[in-house]
């Protein structure tokens, strides 16, 4: 099975049926580590613009291995901040100084004096994505939204969907204007490690039902940990991944991870496919069986199948 150049590179035609979504871009490559992290000088945290009112942002490898990636949104009257990372350090991860910096522009495009903030997390359980929530405690006009209600930005509507199955408090967020659907650890080009795979099949059937009526440009998940080569991950705890997949996947995606969460669900197995794999009651360095459907590679001494 070979990638499509769709998958393969970062910037893509749009599909027909995103036509009408606001434009963005990934073309760009992600800072992926040193062999030694103590000689890491990339910067703490890298944040690319998808468009001018969505930011993209990613942990540095070096700082925390998970390297989790958060997102910026804004609207004509507040902003959203999606997950905060697997550090609560300001010193090693300085995300409030970050998003304080990237608001004050963002306001003053706007002719405000401020913006308000909310945060919202994928997962509150998750320490990969609730870390970073300390740097915020007391911060002015700040809310964290808990609850799966829709958030107003101004002009722009977040839908927030709950999706359980990796983590019991899993959400997901559809965002309107640009048609980005942000997955946290459900579905990411990585390991999804299923705790309760009855949850994770009933969310992988919410996703594709609301696929159908609304326009997905992209599935932006949580981490990347999959390499460039179909089926090939790169091994837990990891700090340099010169070859990694892109961040983004399609939203067919959510149909290929049903598929397969069906065939495993009761049993304790694992499913590879080119751009996650699904661990089902094992650990997440369970290697499965090859598919017959991906091509055999060797293994590179530093990835895990």
């Amino acid at each position: 099975m070979r990638l499509s150049r769709r998958t393969l590179f970062a910037a893509a035609a749009l599909p027909l049926r995103a036509a009408n979504l606001a434009p963005g871009s990934i073309r760009f490559k992600w800072i992926h580590g040193s062999i030694c992290a103590a000689t890491n000088r990339d910067p703490r945290i890298q944040t690319v613009s998808y468009n001018a009112d969505t930011l993209i942002l990613r942990q540095n490898i070096a700082v925390h291995w998970e390297a989790p990636f958060t997102y910026l949104l804004t609207g004509d009257d507040s902003a959203l901040l999606i997950d905060t990372g697997a550090t609560p350090e300001p010193e090693y991860y300085p995300l409030r100084k970050t998003i304080d910096g990237l608001l004050r522009r963002q306001a003053s495009l706007r002719k405000k004096v401020e913006l308000p903030l909310s945060i919202a997390l994928t997962s509150a359980e998750d320490i990969a994505q609730n870390q970073g929530l300390a740097q915020f405690r007391n911060r002015p006009n700040t809310r964290i939204h808990t609850t799966p209600t829709p958030i107003d930005l101004g002009g722009r509507q977040i839908t927030v969907l709950k999706t359980p199955g990796t983590h019991k408090d899993g959400l997901s967020f559809y965002d309107h204007r640009t048609g980005l659907l942000f997955t946290g650890d459900l579905l990411m080009p990585g390991r999804l490690l299923i705790a309760n795979d009855a949850d994770y099949i009933a969310s992988l059937e919410r996703l594709e039902a609301f696929t159908r009526q609304h326009p997905v440009r992209w599935l932006l998940g949580a981490h990347i940990e999959m390499s460039t080569t179909p089926g090939v991950q790169y091994s837990t705890r990891t700090t340099f991944k010169p070859n990694e997949h892109v961040l983004q996947l399609e939203p067919e995606a959510i149909g290929e991870a049903l598929l397969h969460a069906r065939r495993i669900a009761g049993k304790a197995q694992a499913a590879i496919r080119a751009e996650f794999i699904l661990l089902n009651r094992v650990g997440p360095d369970e290697r499965g069986d090859w598919p017959s459907d991906l091509p055999p590679v060797p293994t590179p001494a530093f990835l895990l199948r």
